[in-house]
């Protein structure tokens, strides 16, 4: 399976994303933080990303005549780069948006289903507002949202720290006008 068709794919997305900042985690332990994913699922698609070296075994131990691994996050195998990007076709986009919605739709509801779930004191944000750029100040936009948030992605697992789902996403909602 190559990587885009690996990556894309809102469960695995999912345990990508549980297994984000440094965490070890067995398959039960993944399983508690998915709990609307079938176990029978969280364990198939486990094996698919350890099978491709998504996910590295980092432990073993017998549990009940069972061997029960320990994974860690490969995080450089996650990465779909510039020079990937621009060799998808527009129905791996459209597949790759469709995964990247369907996995903030699942978090999002899980998020909502937990006891004391409260978006205002959490901060939770969801808001969508055009902006209009020409394609110079696109880029610098961008460039400036890289820096703030590279300053925070290798943050590690901490007392006091909570995971947040980031989706920067851009896209022009209609043709650039061809003026003179």
């Amino acid at each position: 399976m190559d990587t885009l068709d690996l990556l894309l794919h809102p469960v695995r997305l999912r345990i990508v994303h549980a297994m984000s900042g440094g965490r070890t985690l067995t398959t039960s332990e993944l399983c508690a933080h998915l709990p609307d994913v079938p176990r029978t699922t969280a364990y198939r698609h486990v094996a698919l990303l350890a099978d491709a070296g998504v996910l590295e075994v980092v432990d073993e131990q017998r549990v009940h005549g069972a061997v029960e691994r320990r994974y860690r996050l490969r995080r450089e195998r996650t990465v779909i780069d510039r020079d990937m990007a621009a060799t998808m076709t527009l129905e791996d986009h459209r597949k790759a948006f469709a995964a990247a919605m369907a996995v903030l739709h699942a978090e999002f509801n899980a998020y909502l289903d937990r006891d004391g779930a409260d978006p205002v004191a959490d901060l939770v944000g969801y808001t969508q507002f055009p902006i209009w750029m020409d394609r110079d100040e696109l880029n610098e936009l961008i460039g400036e949202f890289t820096d703030i948030v590279m300053r925070r992605r290798g943050n590690e697992p901490r007392p006091g720290r909570t995971p947040y789902l980031m989706s920067p996403i851009f896209f022009p909602t209609e043709e650039p006008s061809q003026e003179d």
